[in-house]
């Protein structure tokens, strides 16, 4: 079994790390997103064949990571035949994989296995970007920096009830914009309640997409599922737990996050009215 650190991408002190980037000379870079659906969700079974304005979701958020100026494919990943036939009749790319991956990053990395490509894009199927510079986004920092194993993208929250709903994940970070820790709970907690008079203090919401550089997402699968990522339901801490530095975007772009019938329904509303 695989014991703690054991691997090439543990960053014993991130913040120790050189001020100055290394060049990592992969510009062109190929880049593949995989998108991993499952129909046995459960909070909303069935959710990637769900329809707006008829349209299943995962459609949705093919067509949108096809649109990324660094993306050169895209495809889905999936253990069910009823969404590998959908992808297929909506012409995009798609592959059927086991049933057994424990999260999104593992089937990802099931197929990951069979690609050439240096970048590898974890999209989670009911993160519905509202504009593909979020990929871009979560891509750069790779392309530009040869220490870091992975990256993702976070988000200001504003709205003081979306802190509090466990329905969204929230990230802590680093000077450096290296992830400290994701939570469902309101990190930091505001124990005190100065928040409102520090506009230096922010609250961030983390969106459901990974860029990995394809050897240490397959490091990443290859590591047991870790107590936290256990306790929380979020894979991201597996790499946390086990030393990985990621890399924390920041984006101002939209995006909707799909956990709920009722997020969809929010989706569906926004989408017709013209807004994504």
């Amino acid at each position: 079994m695989a014991q703690p650190f054991d691997h090439p991408f543990f960053a014993a002190f991130p913040g120790a790390m050189p001020t100055e980037p290394q060049p990592t000379g992969e510009t062109d870079a190929e880049v593949v997103v995989v998108i991993p659906a499952r129909m046995a969700s459960t909070r909303f079974p069935g959710k990637p064949l769900v329809r707006v304005n008829g349209i299943p979701l995962i459609i949705h958020v093919a067509r949108m990571a096809q649109k990324s100026e660094v993306t050169d494919r895209v495809l889905i990943a999936t253990d069910s035949p009823e969404i590998l036939k959908e992808a297929q009749a909506q012409g995009i790319e798609a592959v059927m994989t086991s049933s057994g991956a424990h999260t999104g990053s593992d089937r990802v990395a099931e197929v990951a296995r069979t690609l050439s490509t240096q970048i590898v894009v974890n999209l989670q199927a009911d993160e519905i970007m509202g504009d593909p510079r979020i990929i871009d986004q979560a891509v750069e920092p790779l392309l530009r920096d040869d220490r870091l194993p992975m990256s993702t993208v976070r988000r200001t929250l504003s709205d003081p009830a979306e802190i509090l709903n466990t329905n969204i994940v929230k990230v802590v970070c680093n000077q450096r914009n290296l992830a400290l820790y994701f939570s469902r709970s309101p990190i930091p907690m505001d124990r005190d309640g100065i928040g409102p008079q520090r506009p230096d203090l922010r609250w961030d919401q983390h969106l459901g997409i990974y860029a990995f550089r394809k050897a240490a997402l397959l490091e990443f699968a290859r590591l047991p599922v870790s107590p936290l990522e256990e306790l929380e339901k979020l894979e991201q801490l597996r790499a946390l737990d086990y030393g990985f530095a990621i890399y924390v975007a920041r984006t101002d772009f939209p995006s909707f996050r799909i956990d709920t019938p009722e997020d969809l329904a929010l989706f569906a509303k926004t989408f017709s009215n013209g807004s994504s």
